[in-house]
């Protein structure tokens, strides 16, 4: 069977990451005997300049006629001052809508590699591998707007059934890890925040007895985050809160470049894709870290298409490069981002 990927590079470095991920698919593919069928298209600002629209009504059918998503980045300056409607930004928002995505997962773990230039003493890092889940479509980013020259407001809604779903899924992770949720929230003050509380504490009770379940508050879980990262396994999270926590997070791993995300829902494709932004500086120099769109890639592959030995060569390889030492500029290194790419290739075997 012929695995068909949506490829949505975007804007920025989007392009030089994705097509560095495509060149590690290829060697995956040949090398686990599995075949995938890659088509492209334009999402963000490229195709807000293209076709005035940041997903197209042709790129969402194809997105949801897939088995993945892989995109690389969107926005960048060139279109700050464009009207809501065209503003890159909003064609990743409805394509999340489109594919019904919900839970987004964020890995964390520190590269040897980079712990040098680290702010963190090496001891601190030492054992840290946390699983960010992350609500995706709720929240204060979805909630009715309003914005006057004196006066603006963000409603924050989340009803339970959103709630319930994402925890589902953070509790069937933790399974397969150590066993163990902090569920992160503000409930000392927000309202919807205790209604997290309420409906997590039931859901765990009642599907997950064997995980445990804890809570913080997410002042304190940003302090602990830097303080005793190695105490965590699975944090789960409300969308704003999610947003800030994991990039305070990528601090851990030594560069926000070396991490991927999946972000999936009930049935239907994932998307997959890095968490940095476009960084238009360093677009078309061969210099951004490609690392976290490959690794986005192998949670495709393992989520989306079921090649979890493919999945797990890409991430092995990922691992051997660095620990030999390739690194990019963002890492300290002068590797370009061929120069990883090529790294990884070489290191992948059946």
């Amino acid at each position: 069977m012929t695995n068909k990927i949506l490829v949505l590079a975007g804007d920025g470095v989007g392009p030089e990451v994705t097509t560095c991920a495509l060149a590690v698919l290829d060697r995956a593919s040949s090398a686990f005997g599995f075949s995938c069928e890659v088509e492209e298209a334009l999402i963000g600002g490229a195709a807000v300049d293209a076709a005035q629209d940041p997903l197209p009504a042709d790129v969402r059918k194809l997105a949801q006629a897939s088995d993945g998503v892989l995109l690389g980045a969107v926005g960048g300056p060139k279109w700050d001052m464009a009207p809501p409607a065209l503003r890159p930004e909003r064609g990743l928002l409805e394509l999340r809508a489109a594919l019904g995505v919900f839970a987004n997962l964020r890995p964390v773990r520190p590269a040897p590699v980079a712990l040098p230039g680290s702010p963190f003493k090496p001891e601190r890092l030492k054992g840290v591998d946390i699983l960010f889940v992350r609500e995706l479509t709720g929240g204060i980013y979805f909630g009715e707007k309003s914005e006057m020259e004196r006066q603006a407001s963000d409603l924050c809604v989340y009803e339970r059934s959103e709630i319930e779903r994402v925890a589902r899924i953070a509790g069937e992770r933790a399974r397969a890890r150590s066993g163990r949720v902090m569920q992160v929230d503000k409930q000392n003050v927000l309202a919807t925040s205790r209604l997290w509380r309420r409906t997590t504490d039931e859901v765990f009770h009642d599907d997950f007895k064997d995980v445990e379940l804890s809570h913080m508050l997410v002042d304190a879980m940003a302090m602990a985050l830097i303080m005793r990262p190695q105490d965590f396994d699975v944090v789960l999270t409300e969308n704003m809160f999610g947003d800030i926590l994991t990039d305070e997070a990528a601090t851990l791993a030594g560069s926000i470049g070396l991490l991927p995300s999946a972000s999936v829902g009930a049935e239907g494709p994932g998307l997959y894709e890095p968490i940095h932004g476009s960084a238009p500086d360093i677009a078309g120099r061969n210099a951004a870290n490609p690392v976290g769109a490959i690794r986005s890639l192998a949670m495709l592959l393992e989520m989306s298409l079921s090649q979890i030995e493919a999945a797990r060569a890409v991430d092995d390889a990922v691992e051997g490069a660095l620990a030999a030492g390739v690194a990019t500029a963002d890492l300290g290194g002068d590797a370009t981002s061929d120069d990883m790419t090529r790294a990884i290739i070489e290191r992948i075997n059946p």
